[in-house]
């Protein structure tokens, strides 16, 4: 039975050291590490499995990979128990390595800077954290995918593994493994339609709480800057307006904050993938929208931080 104090306690210094440090990229880290035997699960699978075969081995793969993603933590920091100091160092390294505030921050700002160089450049480093075709984009439309991919990811990156990180660290684990089985499995194309289905519907199920919260958190966080109450009807009229049940919620609520217009249609693999758009034109996306959205992205994550001190404040009479 976890102290939830002290859980909390954990997570808002994992969320300092990540603001400190980011993800070093010389450094082992736990999703890459998912990503690795997860690509090796689907090589196998596809050599056992045929067509819709692969919707049972999709099956077998979540269930397989949400027990380690369970497990491993669990009983390291069970062995880690004898010792106060020690179980919480570690439960605060492992809380660090879920969050991705730091890291979208850097990615999303080295688009920033490779707009004011060339747009093939700019190209380069989006194709890194999205999964659309970049190749042939100009820059608003560079522009709009990387505000896209901070909004989707405030709640992927950021705000999701917080939420579950009250619950357990390993529940937090839980959703990584999840996400990043989705990233790399999820798609509805050709290739991934019968192997990626049942990791599609278990990350949009575990996205369904943190990505609405994740869009009311934004929405809070702007009541200095922007207008609110239009970025939650934004937010509330478009919530639909994406393939996902969960993602139009924090890209309405950046829509809704920033006054501009998400979504549309993209290349995915080679593949036309047709999506209707979010929010309202009432101006061109600009290259400074990229930093207004990461700085709702920190005052999002801000504001759940507020939220978990007041609970240790609150239980603490």
């Amino acid at each position: 039975m976890i102290d939830i104090n002290l859980q909390l306690m954990d997570i808002i210094l994992a969320c300092l050291l990540d603001l400190i440090l980011g993800d070093p990229y010389n450094l082992p880290h736990p999703v890459k590490m998912m990503g690795k035997i997860i690509s090796f699960e689907e090589s196998g699978a596809r050599k056992v499995f045929k067509e819709k075969g692969l919707y049972f081995a999709g099956f077998l793969i979540v269930l397989l990979n949400i027990c380690i993603a369970f497990i491993i933590p669990y009983y390291l920091l069970k062995i880690c128990s004898f010792n106060f100091y020690l179980y919480h160092i570690i439960n605060i390294l492992l809380l660090y390595t879920t969050i991705a505030a730091r890291c979208l921050r850097d990615e999303a700002f080295k688009i920033y800077k490779a707009l004011n160089c060339s747009i093939e450049e700019a190209r380069l480093k989006l194709s890194f954290i999205v999964g659309r075709d970049t190749k042939n984009l100009n820059d608003k439309e560079v522009i709009k995918a990387t505000v896209e991919t901070v909004a989707e990811n405030t709640s992927d990156g950021v705000i999701a593994p917080l939420f579950y990180a009250i619950f357990g660290t390993p529940f937090a684990f839980v959703y990584k493994m999840v996400n990043t089985m989705d990233s790399m499995l999820g798609y509805m194309n050709q290739k991934y339609r019968y192997i990626g289905f049942f990791p599609a519907k278990t990350d949009d199920l575990f996205n369904y709480i943190p990505a609405r919260l994740t869009g009311f958190l934004m929405i809070i966080s702007g009541i200095f800057r922007y207008d609110i109450k239009e970025a939650f009807r934004i937010m509330i009229r478009d919530r639909k307006n994406h393939k996902s049940p969960n993602c139009a919620y924090p890209e309405g609520a950046v829509a809704g904050l920033l006054g501009v217009q998400l979504g549309g249609d993209n290349f995915y693999f080679g593949e036309l993938v047709k999506k209707p758009k979010i929010g309202d034109k009432k101006r061109e996306l600009e290259i400074e929208d990229i930093k207004r959205a990461v700085s709702i992205m920190f005052a999002a994550e801000g504001v759940f931080i507020g939220g978990l001190v007041f609970l240790i404040l609150v239980k603490g009479y």
